[in-house]
């Protein structure tokens, strides 16, 4: 399949979000104030860590074709649009949870990423595929 050069895009890097581990971060040190002891509060913080760690160094490409996850600028998973069935935002407003299902199988990321951005980018690629809120 060809696409004319008017119908071709540059992809579009999404700029990442800190907002999500920001919040886990804060509500994992607030678990101190509950008393269920250290552990809860260290397992927690620990993932929220790991979350910021994650925001730091993944982006996401959305090219004409294909939705691209890359780390420190290495390609390491590409989701062609083909293979989708459906996507949707979880929780968009705190933000949340990014999920799409490909044939193969469902997939739930972590909004790490300018969700607003993203969106516009699905909107323009898959948006016939978007599960609307019922």
């Amino acid at each position: 399949m060809f696409q004319t050069k008017s119908k071709m895009q540059e992809p579009v890097i999404i700029s990442p979000s800190f907002q999500l581990p920001a919040i886990l971060i804060v509500l994992s040190f607030m678990l101190l104030f509950l008393n269920l002891g250290y552990w809860p509060t260290i397992v927690f913080a620990s993932f929220s860590f790991f979350l910021l760690l994650q925001s730091f160094t993944l982006r996401i490409k959305v090219t004409n074709e294909d939705f691209v996850v890359l780390q420190f600028g290495k390609e390491i998973r590409t989701f062609p649009f083909k293979n989708w069935i459906a996507w949707k935002f979880f929780f968009p407003l705190i933000p949340g949870i990014f999920y799409f299902r490909e044939k193969s199988s469902p997939h739930l990321l972590p909004i790490l990423f300018n969700p607003d951005q993203l969106k516009n980018e699905l909107l323009k690629k898959v948006k016939s595929l978007e599960i609307k809120n019922s």
